[in-house]
């Protein structure tokens, strides 16, 4: 049976990769997984037939038979220990690729989203001028220490794994700040990330969901 995500029908960041569906999208092109997308609306989130599938009304969702899995995190675990290509064989190799999902998921991304907050949702608020740079600060942190585990390797544990691939959703995030740039080995890091086939794949599929959504422009 093939396996069904949902996916924003109208994409808040215009296609350009950056909703939690595309990593689930990259997933499925990393070991070469057939996928169907069902697109979800903003209002339909909220209704009770997405609820029973997400309990907190967001995307993607994943349904395969009897089989139901909300967050993105346990969305891409699923399919790499489900299909060869994202996971190493060796059994201490594929803890530590899961140990790097956790680590996208749990240290590196947050204070990123709390960057993204900070000025789309709070840039107007009296103390927001005070509380950027605190953001900021937190998160060169986190990539200064990152950098340093990198070093000059192309991928965190040896071979690319779903590790990187979460990793490399998350970091995507900071390219608006330039706090990516200030990292060069990082940098480079999510640009291999990019230029793989899977990803430009994934990345095509989200981009075509906000791009038909947009209007031709008439002839003068």
């Amino acid at each position: 049976m093939t396996p069904t995500i949902t996916a924003f029908e109208s994409s808040p960041d215009r296609g350009v990769g950056l909703a939690r569906d595309t990593r689930v999208r990259w997933a499925f092109e990393e070991v070469g997984q057939p996928y169907e997308v069902r697109l979800v609306s903003f209002k339909a989130m909220k209704e009770p037939a997405h609820l029973a599938l997400h309990p907190f009304g967001q995307i993607p969702t994943y349904e395969e038979g009897g089989l139901v899995l909300f967050e993105s995190g346990a969305i891409v675990l699923h399919v790499a220990e489900t299909h060869a290509g994202l996971l190493p064989v060796d059994a201490n190799a594929r803890s530590r690729a899961i140990a790097w999902m956790f680590a996208a998921l749990n240290t590196v991304e947050p204070p990123i989203l709390e960057l993204q907050n900070a000025g789309l949702l709070e840039g107007d608020m009296p103390w927001a001028g005070e509380r950027l740079p605190l953001v900021m600060d937190r998160i060169r942190t986190r990539l200064a220490q990152l950098s340093v585990r990198l070093g000059e390797a192309d991928w965190l544990d040896g071979a690319f794994t779903a590790g990187d691939l979460m990793m490399v959703h998350a970091l995507l995030r900071l390219r608006p700040s330039g706090l990516l740039d200030e990292f060069p080995n990082l940098a480079a890091y999510v640009g291999r990330g990019e230029a793989r086939p899977a990803y430009q794949r994934a990345f095509a599929a989200q981009l075509a969901v906000f791009t038909d959504k947009v209007p031709m422009e008439q002839p003068s």
